[in-house]
């Protein structure tokens, strides 16, 4: 159970997104807002994944995709599961803020669609859940669905939990270079408590991801968590391209 199963257009990979849309997300990160900034940076990882999954002309199957925002309710995005060579045909739909950040009912959407998939999945890459907030949750406590997330799994390991979490209380400063950043790491200090807690909710990175991330340019160290503080647009960026980094079988 190493998450070294390779992604193909027989085993695809399957990537869930859960992206906080509360009030909050309206604030400015640089040039735009969080979520326009959030949603600038998945793009750039769904084009990722296309590059990763083209032969010649034809995008390969390799990985798949769910969307969900989520605010008080959560909102499919894509309508289901879809494949990238669909995803790359798309135009993600814009959609506004609302009220709230239930994210236990965000991670319970990512749960029963993993729990019905997984069946079919047990020689497949293992899923990744990555979500991005900017607040605490409101609602009932995400941790016994997310803890409950982490231990499911297939053969080639446990289901992977990434967070993006956009705070300037975890250590980095927002002038710095991101793919320098080192990581945040198990004795890591966080100011935040609510950092604190996602971290707990935050897989331990796969050797074979952390591979990939050195191959990317990264400095993230080996023993970090797939955790994030999105306090600039381009370590977002970078944490949504993390979630891209199943490896994948160039044959097929």
């Amino acid at each position: 159970m190493n998450h070294t199963t390779l992604a193909t257009s027989k085993t695809p990979a399957l990537v869930i997104y859960l992206l906080d849309i509360s009030a909050s997300m309206d604030k400015r990160l640089g040039k735009k807002s969080r979520l326009e900034t959030a949603m600038d940076a998945l793009n750039a990882a769904i084009r990722t994944m296309v590059f990763r999954s083209s032969k010649g002309r034809r995008i390969q199957p390799r990985y798949r995709l769910a969307i969900y925002a989520y605010s008080n309710e959560v909102y499919d995005l894509l309508g289901g599961i879809r494949t990238i060579d669909e995803v790359a045909q798309m135009k993600l739909p814009a959609i506004g803020t609302r009220r709230g950040t239930d994210t236990a009912r965000a991670f319970a959407a990512a749960g029963e669609l993993i729990g019905y998939e997984l069946p079919h999945m047990q020689t497949h890459p293992a899923p990744l859940v990555c979500h991005l907030t900017d607040d605490r949750y409101t609602g009932d406590d995400p941790e016994p669905i997310v803890k409950a997330i982490m231990r499911m799994g297939n053969q080639d390991g446990h289901v992977l939990v990434e967070n993006i979490y956009i705070s300037d209380q975890l250590g980095n400063r927002p002038g710095q270079n991101a793919l320098a950043w080192t990581g945040i790491q198990a004795n890591s200090p966080l100011a935040d408590d609510y950092g604190r807690k996602l971290r707990s909710l935050s897989s331990p990175l796969p050797p074979s991801y952390h591979t990939i991330m050195q191959e990317m340019g990264s400095k993230i160290e080996a023993d970090s968590v797939m955790m994030f503080p999105g306090n600039t647009p381009d370590l977002i960026s970078l944490g949504f391209q993390m979630s891209s980094a199943t490896g994948v079988g160039r044959g097929e």
